[in-house]
Formats: C-alpha cells, sequence, structure tokens
C-alpha cells in the first residue's frame, strides 16, 4: 500500500481541497476570486492575441512579398522573351521588306543577288556570307539600286567589303543633272569623304546632282547610284574640278545588302 500511495496523507488533503473548491464554485463563492483574476490577467492575455495577430501578419506579409518577388521575376522573364521575339520578328519583317523592294530595283532575272546582313563595321564591312556560299573576291555589294563595295577578302562563313569611302577604292562615274553631265573618277579619301576627281571644267557638274557608276570596271553594273554632289570645288585656273559627294543612306541602319553573283 505505502508503495502505491507513497503519501496519502497528502492525496487525502488534495482530495479535500479540491472537492471544497469545486463545492464554492458551484454555489457560486468564488465569482468574485474568478472575476479578479480575469481582469488581472485579461491584457495579458489580449497582449499575447495581439501579439499573435501581428506575427500571423508578418509572416503572411513575408510570404506575399516572396510569392511576388517570384512572380515579379517570372514576369520579368517572360517579358524578356516577348521583346527579344518581338526584335526577332521586327529583323524578319525588315528583312523580308528589303528582299521586296531589292526587286523592284535590279531584275532577278538580269541579276543572281545573295542576301547578307551586315555584322561589323571598321576600315570593311563585315557581312555574314562567305566562299561557302558562293562570295567571291571582286564581286559587287548593292542596296537597292547604290552601289555599297566590292568584296576584297572572302573566308568561308564571312566576307570584307571595301566601302566608296576607303582610301583604296577607285570607281568611273558620271553625275547627270538638269544642266547636263559630268564624267570623273570617285576616290574614297581618309574619314568618311568621297570625291569626283578629273571632272573637266567645261562640263556641268551642281549641288544635288546625282552620281553613277559608268561600268567600265568588269564587276560593277552601269548606272548604279554612288551618291549625289553635296559641293563642287573648282579653281579657274586649274583644268579638271573636282566633287564632294555624300552617300544616300547611312550604312549602319541597312539590314541586308546583296552580293551581286555570276
Amino acid at each position: 500500500m505505502d508503495q502505491v500511495f507513497p503519501n496519502l496523507k497528502l492525496l487525502i488533503i488534495l482530495i479535500i481541497f479540491s472537492s471544497l473548491i469545486l463545492a464554492a464554485d458551484l454555489l457560486n463563492f468564488l465569482n468574485l476570486p474568478k472575476s479578479m483574476l480575469s481582469f488581472a490577467t485579461n491584457p495579458i492575455s489580449f497582449g499575447l492575441y495581439q501579439t499573435g495577430r501581428n506575427i500571423d501578419k508578418q509572416l503572411f506579409f513575408i510570404v506575399a512579398l516572396r510569392s511576388a518577388s517570384q512572380e515579379n521575376k517570372a514576369l520579368k522573364g517572360q517579358i524578356g522573351q516577348l521583346l527579344s521575339e518581338n526584335a526577332r520578328i521586327r529583323k524578319e519583317l525588315a528583312e523580308a521588306q528589303s528582299q521586296l523592294t531589292q526587286q523592284k530595283y535590279l531584275d532577278p532575272a538580269n541579276y543572281n543577288l545573295l542576301p547578307a546582313r551586315p555584322v561589323g563595321l571598321s576600315r570593311y564591312l563585315k557581312i555574314d556570307r562567305g566562299s561557302s556560299s558562293g562570295v567571291k573576291v571582286g564581286t559587287a555589294v548593292v542596296y537597292n539600286d547604290n552601289f555599297v563595295g566590292k568584296i576584297v577578302q572572302a573566308g568561308e562563313k564571312s566576307a570584307n567589303v571595301q566601302l566608296l569611302t576607303d582610301p583604296d577604292s577607285k570607281v568611273a562615274a558620271f553625275s547627270q543633272g538638269l544642266l547636263g553631265k559630268a564624267k570623273g573618277i570617285l576616290l574614297g579619301q581618309f574619314g568618311a569623304d568621297i570625291l569626283l576627281d578629273k571632272i573637266l571644267q567645261e562640263e556641268k557638274i551642281n549641288e544635288g546632282d546625282l552620281v553613277y557608276s559608268e561600268g567600265t570596271e568588269t564587276f560593277l553594273p552601269r548606272g548604279l547610284i554612288l551618291g549625289r554632289v553635296d559641293k563642287v570645288l573648282e579653281q579657274a585656273t586649274q583644268v579638271f574640278k573636282q566633287a564632294k559627294i555624300v552617300a544616300n543612306f547611312d550604312i549602319r541602319d541597312l539590314e541586308l545588302v546583296y552580293v551581286i553573283q555570276e
């Protein structure tokens, strides 16, 4: 018995005390102490309740913020993909339009034109077509009915185009305007200038006149536009006069150029 209830006296006291408290509660004798205890503990309970709510709100905010951050990252990725796709479509449309426009100027029945993308510009214009596509050194490169330059180097997958502004460029040319015609040699200059040289003094040339290829070079058809006259340079005592020529387009704006193949 002692092993089961090591302190029987204490157990009996606890049972009696519990019974007295239960009886007092049933007879409403504990209402006042309970009210006082509730009054004392309500602020603590309310504080714990508010703290719990604030913690819940902060946890919800953190979860919502993380979810929003993930959604924002996903949306940025989608926007980047859409912008990239839009740029690709715009580029393809521009190239398709360029090819359609090109056919209006040089008849595909007369010229075998290979489209090429400009991919770099330093001294030479670099294009993304080379010997594997049939590109050969010495062939002409055009845009619409404008002469861009000629191939001077051809690798397997790319080639370099010598522009009219190159100091080694020399093309037989003539100008045509309302007041007459003038012949000369179109020379590239250091920088971005082009000069029409060896024009006889008596020949008529004026600002705004278009300059065309003579076609005496084997690689270059006659009548391609080389530029327009920007300024006439002449001295009465000289046998020849000169004219400063400017291009009709900016080479950096071109989506495609075309190599004239045999």
